[in-house]
């Protein structure tokens, strides 16, 4: 059985090492992105480049979208709208609020075109090694359809109906967000007590403790690399995201909203950083202390 056709909208951070993956795999991707000049590492290893959106999905079996946030899929998806094919399967796999995901859905439903959304966890680590987390929206016969299509990517659940996927993906965030600030806390804590901040890091992990915010982004509060994988701007989006489900479902989450005016203070100051960054915030907030001596690395133009 032949491979299906792919148009992937958005080949930014995340978006060009699964492509890459995709085309290792065998199949045909057309590849579009607002900045044309990010689609070249792409086309280097073999997808086709659209000069629109239009030509992109045209001829497109399975039409797949990365992108920076939820009111941008949805311009997206309405500037495709009319060159879709009404048998392709739309995948987003961008982080949005539910209730953007529920939109798309309907809008693609009067065209009988069926809807998946696929939000992924993992970062760029986990695009480029096929390691990443797909939290997947779906009617069970469509998740069957490109199960074999995310399994190159990643590790797929089917968690409910379209809408699910977004809402699991921002439970997600949430622990990720609290579990960095509270490991941001921990090694600040040791090392103002007079531990060795590093040593209480791998004593830590041999415990209940462990995780891989502890693991990866302890290291890179250690270090201070803050170069990012996930940056700041998406943490803070996603944290925005969670408040609003909150709000729609009528729960009060007082951690959440704690987490979230950490990343809108870092927003501020540090947009483009790594996540982990939440160390810079606690440590503005205790003047004269610092984890490490080591040179803060930051983001540039250069390194981004």
């Amino acid at each position: 059985m032949a491979l299906p056709t792919i148009a992937f909208l958005g080949t930014g951070l995340m978006g060009q090492p699964m492509v890459c993956r995709l085309l290792q795999a065998g199949y045909a991707v057309t590849v579009w992105n607002r900045t044309a000049g990010k689609t070249h590492t792409c086309v280097e290893h073999g997808a086709v480049r659209a000069a629109s959106i239009g030509h992109a999905v045209r001829q497109a079996d399975v039409v797949i979208t990365m992108l920076a946030s939820g009111p941008v899929v949805s311009e997206v998806i309405t500037a495709a709208f009319a060159d879709l094919p009404e048998s392709a399967l739309v995948i987003d796999m961008s982080s949005t609020r539910q209730s953007e995901a529920c939109a798309i859905h309907t809008l693609l439903a009067t065209r009988g075109i069926h809807f998946i959304d696929a939000p992924v966890s993992g970062g760029v680590a986990g695009a480029e090694a096929g390691t990443l987390a797909i939290m997947v929206g779906a009617a069970p016969a469509d998740f069957a359809r490109v199960q074999a299509l995310l399994t190159i990517l990643g590790t797929a659940t089917l968690v409910g109906p379209p809408g699910t996927g977004q809402l699991t993906k921002l439970c997600n965030q949430l622990i990720v967000g609290g579990t960095l600030h509270l490991v941001a806390e921990a090694l600040l804590l040791a090392k103002t007590g007079g531990a060795d901040p590093a040593a209480a890091r791998r004593a830590l992990r041999g415990g209940f403790a462990e995780s891989k915010i502890l693991d990866v982004h302890g290291q890179r509060m250690l270090d201070r690399y803050f170069i990012p994988g996930g940056q700041v701007t998406s943490q803070c989006k996603d944290m925005e995201n969670i408040m609003d489900a909150a709000q729609n479902l009528h729960l009060n989450l007082p951690q959440a909203q704690l987490v979230t005016d950490v990343y809108r203070r870092l927003l501020k100051t540090d947009p483009q950083a790594d996540h982990s960054a939440a160390l810079l915030d606690l440590e503005r907030g205790n003047p004269g202390v610092r984890l490490s001596d080591k040179k803060d690395q930051l983001p540039t133009e250069s390194n981004l």
